[in-house]
């Protein structure tokens, strides 16, 4: 189940939030691990990776991967996301001076490719939320929009559940704006935005 249309810069607000959050929380990091779970054919993990590439300074953004997943009926998605090609009404709501720096024409009249740069850093694999196996493991950022609204709640409490515990200590999960955080998983986060579904994971204690 996924949701395969979506366009880049979708959601703004909280992309600028994420890098308010995150990055400073990243700072000086050897790696850092995002995985964008649900990623439809890839404008979302790709407008955070400009996000990130913009306001991390360019050694820093050496050392950033997206692990970009979802679960693909179509088998389309890998390619598309690898070939880092759109066209342009999913780009037309870039800000202007971001697009002209990340992206280029292509071939095919009315489509741009993304920069190397950035398309070097998003990684897609194909993965099921409900397995309840993370794609990895130490995330310092975890993303799923327009997904965990398809599930039943228990299902949604498990994936959540599962979701903390494959961020690093002190990770940030972020979701749709209309998704809630379920109380049976209220103790496991702190929202860190009153206007923002974004999260701070909190350390069980034992």
């Amino acid at each position: 189940m996924q949701m395969a249309f979506t366009y880049f810069f979708r959601d703004l607000h909280t992309l600028e939030l994420i890098v308010k959050h995150v990055i400073p929380s990243v700072s000086g990091f050897s790696k850092v691990r995002v995985w964008d779970a649900g990623c439809a054919m890839g404008p979302e993990p790709y407008s955070l990776a400009i996000m990130f590439a913009e306001n991390m300074g360019r050694f820093a953004f050496r050392n950033f991967r997206v692990d970009a997943t979802d679960l693909d009926g179509s088998n389309l998605f890998g390619k598309i996301i690898g070939d880092g090609v759109y066209s342009d009404d999913e780009l037309k709501r870039i800000p202007k001076d971001l697009f002209s720096k990340y992206f280029q024409p292509y071939a095919k009249e009315g489509s741009y490719k993304i920069d190397e740069v950035i398309r070097t850093k998003v990684f897609y694999q194909k993965h099921d939320l409900l397995s309840l196996k993370p794609a990895g493991s130490g995330y310092n950022l975890i993303l799923c929009k327009n997904v965990l609204l398809h599930f039943q709640p228990a299902q949604r409490v498990e994936v959540i559940k599962m979701f903390h515990g494959a961020l690093a200590p002190g990770g940030y999960f972020a979701t749709e704006q209309t998704q809630k955080m379920p109380p049976e998983t209220a103790c496991l986060f702190e929202q860190v935005a009153a206007d923002a579904q974004l999260f701070r994971k909190i350390e069980l204690k034992h």
